[in-house]
């Protein structure tokens, strides 16, 4: 019997590392093209399929040829399937965000504003009267803020797709003026809607809202049924105004320039974090809950920035705004203040 020594050994076993490394990559990044051809439909839905099937056949075909040897040979097995994989990424990071789609009306619009000192005029806030079928009435407005009134900021959470998932909203509280509401969303073309999968393929720009409570935050809660829980936050009154200067620099951004959601790392979520950092007196620790945005809450308790005399149990009790705002629509009182009033019962101050 043949007995390899131990270089052979290696040699072989490297060899088998990197075959099987090919291979993975193979599997693996075809289903990303795929995936992005799918979103993208570069060339319309018909021939875009038709691409889908010739590269999955190509991939098949390729990994069948590099295991059993035939035809090619290895290396021209790796150089070609490399060679077109790398010219499917440069469509796909050619492509741009834009800012001149034909926008739905909810996101038609963007932020601006005109700062003097530290009164902020600001242009484009949505103040939509929405309807029990979903319809509403489209309505932007001005609103002039004295970032020196800022008197509480709270994050809502809004559950849409089970526990571990939920859309975040900042909102604002002023000691002489209803609050205001900070989101950050996808911008969808008129009749588009929302895939976690699409945002993973630069299907969607970003758009920033200001909105009243009313319209963002009571779409939620009595048009879409979704689950939203209000929690006020403790923060230092300097770096609430900072906080809000950080959403002007990014209303700044967007109009600038158009810029990608993404599903993972550019959302609701983490660039509310990322703005929270740059304003923080102290370096915050990164979490698998800044993902998980459904756990946001719970991150928050742990970095005590939910009043501390009180379980996480405890707070999903206090802050779910549901129960509380069922009957709302049946009420005389329509007014915004009403609703911002109805959402904010029964909570506990932030110390």
């Amino acid at each position: 019997m043949h007995e390899i020594g131990s270089r052979e050994f290696f040699i072989g076993l490297g060899i088998w590392f990197l075959h099987s490394t090919f291979t993975l990559f193979v599997i693996l990044s075809s289903i990303w093209l795929c995936l992005a051809l799918w979103i993208q439909q570069p060339l319309g839905p018909i021939f875009s399929r038709i691409i889908i099937i010739l590269w999955g056949l190509f991939a098949l075909s390729l990994l069948g040829f590099y295991v059993s040897g035939h035809i090619f040979s290895r290396r021209t097995d790796i150089l070609l399937y490399c060679f077109a994989f790398a010219c499917s990424l440069l469509w796909y990071f050619s492509l741009d965000a834009r800012q001149d789609r034909v926008w739905d009306p909810e996101v038609s619009e963007q932020l601006s504003y005109e700062k003097k000192g530290d009164i902020v005029k600001l242009h484009k806030v949505r103040n939509f009267n929405w309807y029990p079928d979903g319809s509403y009435d489209i309505h932007w407005e001005d609103r002039t803020i004295d970032l020196n009134k800022i008197t509480g900021i709270n994050v809502i959470a809004s559950y849409w797709m089970g526990p571990q998932i939920a859309h975040t909203l900042v909102s604002f509280d002023f000691s002489d003026q209803k609050p205001l509401v900070f989101s950050i969303e996808i911008r969808k073309e008129k009749g588009e809607s929302f895939s976690a999968i699409g945002g993973f393929f630069r299907k969607y720009e970003l758009s920033l809202i200001a909105s009243d409570e009313k319209d963002i935050v009571y779409t939620r809660s009595n048009i879409r049924n979704e689950q939203v829980y209000l929690f006020p936050i403790k923060i230092p009154a300097a770096e609430r105004k900072a906080l809000f200067i950080e959403y002007l620099k990014k209303a700044d951004e967007l109009r600038a320039e158009a810029k990608w959601y993404n599903t993972l790392t550019s959302n609701c979520t983490t660039l509310i974090f990322d703005m929270a950092q740059a304003i923080s007196q102290q370096a915050l620790p990164k979490d698998y809950r800044l993902l998980a945005s459904g756990y946001l809450p719970n991150y928050l308790h742990d970095l005590k920035a939910l009043n501390q005399n009180y379980s996480m149990k405890e707070w999903y009790q206090l802050a779910h705004i549901n129960p509380r705002t069922e009957q709302y629509a049946k009420q005389p009182n329509q007014s915004s203040e009403y609703y911002s009033e109805v959402i904010r019962a029964g909570l506990p101050k932030t110390e």
